[in-house]
């Protein structure tokens, strides 16, 4: 999931021949899961439609400071538009609108609403190579700068005048990537190493049975998109689950057993800055795992069993500036057994688990308290786990700046 899902980004457009590439921008944007809202100068207009740009953008498009609906004129307000954005894009910008930009001209209103914005502002130039090298176009693109305005690099490449050279937009998908990259580097998790485990672990029994639980996966999964979304790099350790999952921007191993979940987890922990355990990890695997698959006419009168290796303790025992996270499963006593495991474990902090009038470990929903190093306990109401995510992750973060 992209750092701008669920962004509204609203994308000014002046009169450049690069206009025509917008399309495809808002079509990226919108994949990504953005609302967006698009602004033309009226020039803009010779290079690219509005039909066009309402079509792909699902929304209206702004171009004048009045509308005309049935004969009613009506006024499109910039300072709503401004204030609707978390993301402004300018691109294709001209000379002419960085200019204007710069030294804060207002004709139309496109520049209406970049001067009434508050979100980060991200400008994407576009002109000819003599023309972006002038001394006065770059003293007006450090102007911007100096205002806290983004100004992007420029391509390189074949020109509208035939000239090679500096000059040309970004494509698309590098236009994209910058800015992704700019508002990760904002986000509160930012360049924080997380190492997730979630769902189940099965132990082998024989070829085709295994001892395990119904965990899903959900809340780990929901952990690991929610810490990527505030800027973490993630990387999630995951047994097995039938959950349909985007692992594109999260470094993910697949594993089967509390075997391999541990060793797995021991590979990653020293580069680490957060680990959050929310596998529910069996307890205990056979002593033998039969080779073939065991007969039902044979029968089988018992299973000798020995306990996995307990991965939150381990981890407690090595761990040295790394902040550890565990969960605990209770159907009774719920706080005291928890606070029994943040300390023996020697975990940072403690998520509590009930099961109560729903089992959480297989639902959509979660109710959770949080248990700090201090014994300070957070509740929560019963929400769904994605939602729950975003609890436990604040939860860090507070605590993470508090240690």
């Amino acid at each position: 999931m992209s750092v701008l899902a669920q962004k509204n980004i609203l994308l000014g457009v002046s009169g450049g021949i690069a206009a025509y590439k917008i399309p495809l921008l808002i079509r990226q944007l919108i994949k990504l899961d953005c609302k967006v809202k698009v602004v033309m100068t009226p020039s803009s207009k010779d290079f690219v439609t509005p039909l066009t740009l309402s079509t792909v953008s699902n929304n209206d498009v702004f171009s004048e400071f009045t509308s005309q609906k049935n004969n009613n004129p009506s006024w499109n307000n910039h300072v709503e538009l401004a204030e609707w954005a978390d993301i402004f894009i300018i691109a294709p910008a001209t000379s002419n609108t960085i200019s204007s930009m710069a030294n804060a001209r207002c004709d139309n209103l496109l520049l209406a609403c970049f001067l009434s914005s508050n979100c980060p502002v991200f400008v994407v130039p576009a002109m000819d190579l003599e023309m972006y090298r002038n001394s006065l176009n770059q003293i007006n693109i450090k102007k911007l700068k100096t205002n806290l305005t983004d100004v992007l690099p420029v391509g390189s490449g074949s020109l509208a005048s035939g000239l090679e050279g500096e000059g040309r937009m970004l494509e698309p998908f590098e236009i994209v990537e910058y800015v992704e990259n700019k508002i990760r580097k904002t986000l509160p998790l930012n360049n924080l190493n997380f190492l997730i485990t979630a769902g189940p672990t099965h132990e082998k029994i024989d070829p085709v049975r295994y001892i395990g639980n119904s965990s899903s996966g959900k809340m780990g999964y929901s952990l690991a998109n929610k810490a990527y979304e505030l800027g973490a790099n993630v990387t999630l350790v995951i047994g097995p689950t039938n959950l349909s999952m985007d692992l594109s921007k999260i470094e993910s191993i697949r594993v089967q057993d509390s075997e391999e979940m541990f060793n797995e987890t021991i590979k990653y922990f020293d580069n680490s800055d957060v680990i959050i355990c929310s596998a529910a990890i069996s307890d205990f695997k056979p002593v033998e795992v039969v080779q073939n698959k065991i007969k039902k006419e044979k029968g089988l009168e018992s299973i000798k069993l020995e306990p996995t290796t307990d991965i939150l303790l381990e981890l407690g025992k090595i761990k040295t500036s790394q902040f550890l996270v565990g969960f605990a499963l209770e159907t009774d006593n719920f706080i005291k057994n928890a606070k029994n495991k943040l300390k023996s474990k020697n975990l940072d902090a403690i998520v509590v688990n009930k099961i109560d009038d729903f089992n959480p470990i297989s639902s959509d929903y979660n109710q959770i308290d949080f248990i700090n190093s201090d014994l300070e306990i957070t509740s929560f109401e019963k929400k769904l786990k994605i939602d729950v995510s975003s609890d436990i992750l604040n939860q860090i973060i507070k605590n993470v700046k508090k240690a």
